[in-house]
């Protein structure tokens, strides 16, 4: 991580104590995005992020580039094959897979998006290890075309869960059976229980069997509701907090016990704020943050790495970012290791 951190000596920028968590910008080498970037998706394999598509203020992309993670050097290596087209708001799943002999393979699963008028429903998947992309045929039937979904890996199967279509928003929920990957399954499932209002741009986090959907917005409301969606008993519970936080487009990245909110709009104002979800008590922490934020923000993508909070691009309904930050977490830095907790749907 040498050099990779802006340590201003601004006097704008208080000194933060040892153990508080706090922002710097990082600096980044190499042949990153050409354009700022929106609505695009980030997966870490390794020490490499892999950064897919997204758009700026008008144009979509379907570039790939590559953040690594040690040097904090883009590049932007050539793929083979069929790419899926320019595109915004899809989803990108990652699957790892045993090869034998030791050796495992990647797979970014793209799913769906738009390039603005346009809303898709195609798979395609890249073999990260060797750059080439393919399209497989699908059986069954696919979700409808859609953007601002959210998908997680459960098992050998990826889930689907809402989006919106140009027309409206949804609320259905799929799921692809990627167990023989040579040929992937679609089936649409019927959770019981209430389900969420329909909604694109909120998130979705898989601990263990429960999927946890907060926010998002079906084109009128920002939603400040958490849906858990319990896999394995295939139900839908809501969950009472004891604050209404209404959120869509913000990022949502589980850190231990928490889930940690970064920005995002809250149907009035873009925002910068972290937020903690805290998992176990289902309950709204917040902590007290230095350094020099990021500006207020939504359709940006973070991920967690070495104990760091990383949030790349954005967009605050002007401009589109090219930024990336980190937001150390300092003394909560054990907060990765905490995994032996339950959600209580009671």
């Amino acid at each position: 991580m040498a050099a990779a951190l802006e340590l201003s000596a601004s006097p704008n920028v208080p000194p933060a104590p040892a153990a508080g968590m706090y922002w710097s910008r990082a600096v980044t080498y190499g042949r990153g995005p050409s354009r700022p970037l929106r609505a695009h998706t980030i997966n870490l394999i390794g020490e490499q992020l892999f950064v897919f598509g997204g758009c700026d203020i008008k144009t979509c992309f379907n570039s790939l580039y590559v953040l690594d993670m040690d040097t904090m050097t883009w590049s932007k290596p050539k793929t083979l094959g069929q790419a899926p087209p320019p595109c915004r708001a899809h989803s990108s799943t990652l699957v790892e897979r045993d090869l034998g002999s030791g050796k495992r393979g990647h797979y970014l699963y793209i799913f769906g998006g738009g390039d603005g008028p346009n809303y898709f429903n195609d798979l395609y998947v890249l073999h990260t290890d060797t750059l080439t992309w393919s399209k497989p045929k699908c059986e069954g039937t696919p979700p409808s075309p859609r953007r601002a979904h959210t998908t997680c890996l459960w098992g050998d199967r990826i889930v689907i869960v809402g989006g919106g279509d140009g027309a409206r928003a949804l609320s259905d929920v799929h799921m692809l059976d990627i167990a023989d990957p040579g040929r992937p399954r679609w089936t649409q499932i019927k959770p019981l229980g209430s389900p969420p209002i329909a909604r694109g741009y909120h998130t979705s986090n898989l601990v263990k069997d429960k999927l946890i959907v907060y926010g998002g917005s079906d084109g009128h409301e920002c939603f400040s509701d958490v849906h858990i969606l319990d896999l394995a008993t295939n139900r839908w519970n809501q969950i009472e907090l004891d604050r209404i936080v209404p959120r869509l487009a913000h990022s949502a990245t589980q850190v231990g016990s928490y889930i940690f909110i970064i920005g995002g709009h809250d149907g009035s104002r873009y925002s910068n704020d972290v937020l903690l979800l805290n998992l176990v008590t289902m309950s709204w922490e917040q902590r007290k943050i230095y350094g020099g934020a990021p500006s207020a923000r939504g359709y940006h993508a973070a991920v967690l790495h070495d104990s760091r909070l990383y949030l790349l691009g954005g967009y605050d309904g002007k401009t589109v970012f090219d930024d990336v930050y980190i937001l150390e977490l300092s003394a909560s830095s054990y907060l990765p290791q905490i995994t032996n907790f339950e959600i209580d749907l009671m």
